[in-house]
């Protein structure tokens, strides 16, 4: 199936379902995906062997560069913005120099559209990285994604690297004490001949058991919008989101809802 790449570093303002008017970062190469997760879903496609030390980032100063120039042209044409979103081709936090360049977006933030958010959308994977955490404080959305709490899902949605702990994630996501977003995608279909689903009610009462755990300020369900790299994967229908959003509610947590 066609899949969805960004081809710039910066990019948008686009109106976005689940964050405003947001005006987009992309820390990762325009050509391909770099993830560390290789999720069936993802509309940036499959993660096709990418070894991340010989992976080109873009640079601190490209990033520094376009971003300025962007949110000088946006302020001089009164333009205005909600958030400003690292998302782009992958997972943001991989990139080495992730700390430094948030610490420039505040800057930038702060000069021009000082009443603006920074998100950033990530997989979670990487919070056990001190200087991704701290960076992580310092911005004011910080969207974790957490699909499953069932293991096997999570193998089988993801796709993570050898190594990876669902256990050790939950645990970091501890760590903000409730002051972060979790994001996670439902998702229903056949993948390779077989029946796939995160909204069961099995896969919904463990997933209420971590999100009562974790406490978030809110939590972000929702469901696939563009093509995905396999046939078969269906969106989860807006009453069943619904229906999973009243149960967080009942938990006294704030929900967003994109079908």
């Amino acid at each position: 199936m066609p899949t969805f790449l960004f081809d710039s570093i910066v990019f948008g303002p686009v109106n976005s379902r689940r964050l405003g008017i947001s005006l987009g970062i992309n820390l990762l190469p325009n050509d391909c995906k770099v993830c560390n997760f290789n999720c069936i879903y993802c509309e940036c496609g499959l993660t096709f062997g990418n070894k991340l030390q010989n992976v080109i980032f873009h640079t601190r100063d490209s990033v520094h560069k376009e971003l300025l120039i962007k949110l000088q042209t946006l302020k001089n044409n009164n333009k205005t913005i909600n958030t400003i979103t690292f998302a782009g081709n992958g997972e943001p936090t991989l990139h080495p120099e992730f700390a430094n360049i948030i610490d420039d977006t505040i800057k930038l933030r702060d000069k021009f559209f000082p009443g603006t958010q920074i998100a950033v959308l990530s997989n979670s994977t990487m919070l056990q990285n001190a200087s991704v955490f701290d960076a992580l404080n310092k911005v004011e959305k910080r969207i974790l994604k957490l699909d499953s709490v069932v293991e096997s899902t999570v193998k089988l949605l993801n796709n993570p690297p050898e190594g990876f702990s669902l256990q050790k994630v939950i645990q970091n996501l501890q760590k903000f004490n409730g002051d972060f977003t979790l994001q996670t995608l439902f998702i229903t279909g056949e993948f390779k001949g077989k029946p796939v689903s995160n909204a069961s009610d099995n896969e919904i009462t463990e997933w209420l058991k971590t999100v009562r755990l974790l406490k978030p300020k809110e939590v972000m369900i929702y469901t696939i919008e563009r093509d995905t790299p396999f046939e078969g994967l269906q969106k989860v229908p807006k009453n069943k989101l619904n229906e999973i959003a009243g149960k967080v509610r009942s938990l006294g947590i704030n929900v967003q809802i994109s079908a």
